[in-house]
């Protein structure tokens, strides 16, 4: 607290000025959100969603995995290695994996929703351990959601669920239940007779196809292991045995205006709407967008108002001004972003640059560089002179 109240306050920046707005939200922390609760409550799906439409970055332990697999990092050739040999992905490197995600560029400008961690498994870490680096993480969590659920509602949910081997698509029991089918038909009916004609017929045509897609999916569906009710009664004890009073300590450490607890009872699409009243982001669709044109006249039409920032360099590209060099950028590599067009010099830099462009853009960048050159007689001092101007404006010899 000692260190933040030193801080000098940040001055409110005026709207109406161009420059100022964009400093602002430069400088701005990204919206970063955890989501809470017993095993099989919803996390994933509530998460996923939210990602989708606010444009943040998912950091979940399975799509955490695919992504370094499908990328090939380092991370991946390791997990495709223990896969390979008929083993499981050791959770230290699954935690690695996931605290590097958080720490990447595109979360530091796009912000994240991190579901499933901290994780019920103590085999790398402990639940007090892992909270403690969510609470040390650079981008501390603004919200946390909870999803609360009775224990009886929730292990016969879990114990309803059924999966598709080749989808792997998981169907809730009223989704392939045909008893819960033919009740559900049976409401649908009596709505119907309340309705126009022509409304009738289209409803019954759409209620007529679902029973004969369930039919063909109905014998395919398994139940997997941790969905048998022992299993998932197991979990929901464990979770209240090892997390839970960690987590309570955790909330109650948590501003309650940033604290959010949903019905877990509720189907997601509804808990989505629930969260998304309750708190809106104000910095979510501030986004880069890759434009392409065909003819680089285009450009220069689109381009029309510009300043040079360098002589005989229209538009630089600003990954290069940051690495202290001028570089042409290529108008096949045009981004536009807070309603500003930039243009890149090669896919590497138009790639680094739509990860997060906050580097490349904060004050005072973008500007051309300043590359002073000293010389003189032998002994003069010029190696001194050099030492001192690169201290002095944070340069390199």
């Amino acid at each position: 607290m000692a260190s933040q109240e030193g801080k000098p306050p940040r001055p409110f920046a005026d709207i109406f000025n161009e420059d100022e707005a964009e400093k602002s939200f430069l400088l701005s922390k990204p919206t970063c959100l955890i989501i809470l609760g017993k095993p099989g409550s919803g996390k994933k799906t509530l998460a996923r969603k939210l990602a989708q439409i606010w444009k943040c970055i998912l950091i979940e332990a399975l799509e955490v995995i695919q992504t370094n697999i499908q990328e090939e990092t380092e991370y991946g050739l390791k997990c495709q290695e223990s896969l390979f040999k008929g083993q499981s992905i050791s959770e230290e490197l699954v935690t690695e994996m996931v605290l590097k995600k958080i720490e990447s560029p595109e979360v530091a400008h796009y912000g994240y929703v991190l579901s499933g961690f901290p994780s019920l498994s103590e085999e790398y870490m402990t639940v007090s351990q892992q909270i403690e680096k969510i609470k040390n993480l650079k981008l501390k969590p603004d919200l946390l959601i909870n999803i609360k659920c009775s224990d009886y509602d929730l292990c016969q949910r879990i114990s309803g669920q059924r999966q598709h081997p080749d989808s792997g698509q998981v169907y809730q029991r009223n989704q392939w239940d045909p008893n819960i089918i033919e009740k559900h038909k049976k409401e649908k009916d009596q709505h119907e007779e309340e309705n126009e004609e022509e409304e009738e017929e289209q409803e019954e045509e759409e209620i007529a196809e679902d029973p004969l897609k369930m039919s063909e999916l109905l014998h395919q569906l398994v139940q997997r292991p941790e969905d048998v009710l022992e299993n998932a009664e197991e979990r929901v004890a464990m979770y209240k045995d090892i997390m839970l009073h960690h987590l309570e300590d955790l909330m109650a450490e948590q501003d309650c205006q940033y604290l959010i607890e949903l019905d877990g009872n509720q189907q997601p699409d509804d808990l989505f709407v629930a969260k998304n009243k309750a708190y809106v982001a104000s910095d979510k669709y501030y986004i880069c967008c890759y434009c392409c044109f065909n003819k680089q006249d285009e450009l220069l039409r689109v381009l029309s108002s510009y300043e040079l920032i360098a002589h005989r360099y229209r538009w630089p590209c600003p990954v290069a001004l940051k690495e202290g060099d001028i570089v042409m950028g290529n108008p096949d590599l045009a981004v536009s972003f807070l309603g500003k067009m930039y243009v890149l010099s090669s896919p590497e830099a138009l790639k680094t640059f739509m990860l997060n462009p906050r580097p490349y853009l904060l004050p005072p960048m973008p500007v051309p560089p300043c590359k002073v050159l000293v010389f003189g007689p032998p002994f003069s001092g010029r190696t001194t002179i050099c030492n001192l101007i690169a201290h002095k404006y944070k340069g390199k010899v």
